[in-house]
This record gives C-alpha cells, structure tokens and sequence, in this order.
C-alpha cells in the first residue's frame, strides 16, 4: 500500500511539475503572441490609413460622373440663394 502511495506522489508531483511547465510556457507564447498581435494591428491601421489616403482621390474621381448631376443642382440653388440676397443696409450717421 504504501508502495502504491509512493507511485501515486511520484506521478502527482510529475503531473504538477509538468502543468505548471506548460502554464509559463503558455503564458510566456501568449504574451508574446498577444505582442506581436497588438504590433501587427497597429501596422495594419497605419498601412490602411495610408492606402485610404491614396485610393480616395480615385474612388471620388470615379463617381464624379454619377454625381454630377446633384453637384450641378446644388449649385445652381447656392448661386440662386447668393444673388438673390440683398446686401445689409448700413445706417448712415449725420
């Protein structure tokens, strides 16, 4: 019985040893992963700010046809407004 007991310790303490191995290698591939992913993130933001940058001209270039229409009405109504306004009386003082 006491053999038994000693075998049970022995692959107890072996069991304990090797989780906690694995729980700081865990924890250690976790940190740096979660590093890498956090870096990996903020390049990605960086990279896709920078391509934004580049794509919207084009992308506004490209619906200028469709939106023309809407750009020419709108401006037609502000120059409509704009003459159409009288300009302010200043009071003149004797």
């Amino acid at each position: 019985m006491i053999e038994l007991m000693a075998i049970f310790l022995v692959i107890g303490g072996l069991w304990l040893v090797g989780s906690l191995v694995g729980f700081f290698f865990k924890l250690t591939f976790g940190l740096i992963g979660g590093l890498f992913s956090l870096l990996a993130g903020a390049m990605g933001v960086v990279i896709s700010g920078v391509v934004m940058l580049l794509i919207l001209p084009v992308i506004a270039l490209s619906l200028l046809p469709v939106l023309l229409p809407a750009l020419l009405l709108f401006g037609l109504i502000w120059t409509i407004v704009h003459l159409a306004r009288k300009p302010a009386v200043t009071p003149i003082s004797h």
